[in-house]
């Protein structure tokens, strides 16, 4: 079907608008982190002497190179456990179909509907009462926990939509149910596997609640987490704030220009039916 001038302009506008609308806040953030400390700069205005020192102070005020390696360290325990048991669930689950598997599909399912915030409390009193609250363990078993159901999702969608010959010619040729999904299908998920380990990278890298919440140390939080308290001492220099708040950004920024493509991939992998 051909699409008309004026719905194909419509079209054009509106995400020129949706771009603005996501752009401008932090253009204004950018140019309040250049005015002088203390300041509370108003508008779009570029400041007559930017104060590139911002970004070095904020850095060594919210000690961010240990944000840094703490948000690293969280980053590389949560995301490869969750993709290899996301990944052996949503095998089982959705191309070996065991017995109980539309139970199990429910139950991750209804897990989609939980909320972080609504799981906060029982979490605190749960990880005091086994000795790992202010630890990073108190970030990274919790997100591991609470991506699988999104993750199981994700990846039985691909496996649920793999032509039932593949495996039937492996069990043909004698392959075992582990190499059948080591050898054979592991490596036909690897798209949708490393588009959900940058989705699932970025969200535990921004991961602002649980960090807050469940670790007092700044030093073993994600950088997310670090602004709550960068923000609590230093709420009245706004332009410090500000500087801090994009250089927790860049990062992720690093990320989106990196991996584009696979990220596109994985936000279109979503629309799969399975």
């Amino acid at each position: 079907m051909k699409i008309g001038r004026g719905e194909l302009f419509s079209g054009r506008l509106f995400l020129i608008l949706l771009m603005a609308f996501t752009i401008l806040p932090f253009i204004s953030i950018f140019l309040t982190a250049l005015h002088p400390s203390g300041t509370v700069p108003s508008g779009f205005s570029w400041p007559e002497d930017p104060q590139w020192g911002n970004f070095v102070e904020a850095f060594k005020v919210a000690n961010m190179a240990k944000m840094l390696s703490s948000s690293a360290f969280i980053v590389i325990a949560v995301v490869p456990v969750s993709l290899v048991i996301a990944t052996m669930a949503a095998f089982a689950i959705g191309l070996l179909r065991i017995p109980g598997s539309r139970i199990l599909l429910m139950l991750f399912v209804f897990g989609l509907t939980l909320p972080f915030g609504g799981i906060i409390v029982p979490l605190y009193y749960l990880e005091r009462a086994i000795g790992i609250y202010n630890t990073r363990l108190a970030i990274v078993l919790p997100l591991i926990g609470l991506y699988m159901p999104f993750s199981v999702f994700w990846m039985r969608a691909h496996f649920i939509n793999m032509p039932s010959e593949i495996t039937e010619a492996a069990l043909i040729d004698g392959a075992s149910t582990w190499d059948l999904f080591w050898q054979i299908h592991r490596p036909l998920a690897r798209a949708p596997m490393t588009s959900l380990g940058i989705l699932m990278s970025v969200w535990t890298w921004n991961q602002f609640l649980l960090a807050l919440v469940l670790v007092e140390d700044p030093s073993q939080r994600t950088m997310a987490g670090a602004l709550g308290a960068f923000q609590g001492h230093y709420a009245t220099d706004v332009p410090l704030l500000c500087a801090g708040t994009i250089l927790i950004l860049v990062p992720t920024l690093i990320i989106f220009v990196l991996f584009q493509r696979q990220i596109i991939t994985a936000l279109l992998q979503g629309s799969v039916k399975g």
